[in-house]
């Protein structure tokens, strides 16, 4: 560890020492990161995961982090933070992609994976195009949304993305199309293969700017109206199961409001696992085991997290 922090020093990477990793989450739990670097460009990043295989220290990589669960000893290792990455939004218009009818065409985003969401949909927004609504008030990254093919209110990842372009584990830099990225339910082949996405590009259709925005808004309102916002969480907390949905298994199992510790099942909307208040990563996972095992006592159905427990 002391020769891979001399050699972020040297190369100019930023990096902090025991940082809290419940300040970098949307859950506000977790303990610190042994070093928590930032790297600015993608050749920082790409430096920042070399160095550390060279000198073998695990690391992770971190968007937002509002879909995982950091342990409450933090993480012995480097918690790479891509939010820290200044990259933009690149527009490309009248551009095919292998979906696309015979001469049909469509305009593009390109964005780096460290870019926020919201972002990403304003950017669209400000530029006329359609398609990536849905994703307006998914509190992550682009390379986390890409990673979990993040979804909500009927739409995908998959059902915009082009092509990606990611750091393999052998340090190559390759730019894959979409449909060879497993991409299915809260899957892609990244979970598998552990490439670092670097970027993505959509392909959108010229809108009506109003009509976007209107959209957006709606969703969010909808947001707003059906989820606990006002408490630290991890978005859904169980994946839909087949033939039914999560939240209505809990709530049919009189688990509303079900406590353990500082955690609880939210009284808004039983699909989310909310932090009340020092709420800790034991708290969660024995929550999550209690109403796992009532739920499959009750109804018979199996719940799988989808929130992605971060090991020290």
């Amino acid at each position: 560890m002391e020769q891979l922090k001399q050699q972020l020093r040297a190369e100019g990477i930023a990096y902090r020492e025991n940082e809290p990793l419940a300040a970098h989450c949307t859950f506000k739990i977790g303990g610190p990161a042994d070093v928590f670097a930032q790297p600015e460009t993608e050749e920082q990043l790409c430096r920042t995961i070399a160095l550390c295989r060279e000198c073998g220290v695990k690391y992770y990589l971190l968007g937002n982090g509002s879909n995982i669960l950091f342990e409450d000893t933090g993480y012995r290792g480097v918690v790479i933070d891509t939010t820290a990455l200044k990259m933009g939004i690149g527009i490309l218009e009248n551009v095919c992609h292998p979906g696309a009818a015979p001469g049909e065409v469509y305009d593009a985003v390109a964005a780096g994976a460290g870019l926020k969401l919201s972002a990403l949909c304003a950017g669209a927004l400000e530029n006329g195009l359609t398609g990536l609504e849905f994703a307006y008030g998914i509190p992550g990254t682009v390379g986390g949304a890409v990673y979990m093919n993040a979804g909500a209110y009927g739409g995908e990842m998959k059902d915009v993305l082009d092509k990606v372009t990611y750091l393999t584990q052998e340090g190559q830099i390759v730019t894959e199309e979409a449909a060879k990225l497993d991409l299915a339910y809260r899957h892609s082949i990244f979970e598998e293969n552990g490439g670092c996405i670097l970027s993505a590009q959509f392909h959108l259709k010229r809108g009506d700017p109003e009509a976007i925005r209107a959209r957006m808004n709606e969703l969010m309102a909808k947001r707003v109206e059906k989820q606990p916002l006002d408490k630290p969480s991890a978005g859904s907390t169980f994946k839909r199961p087949a033939g039914a949905f999560a939240a209505a298994l809990i709530d049919q199992c009189g688990l509303r409001g079900y406590r353990h510790g500082g955690a609880a099942v939210s009284e808004k909307h039983c699909g989310f696992v909310v932090n009340m208040g020092g709420a800790t990563c034991a708290d969660v996972l024995a929550l999550c085991d209690e109403v796992r095992a009532i739920v499959k006592e009750k109804t018979g159905y199996e719940l799988e997290k989808e929130i992605r427990v971060v090991k020290a």
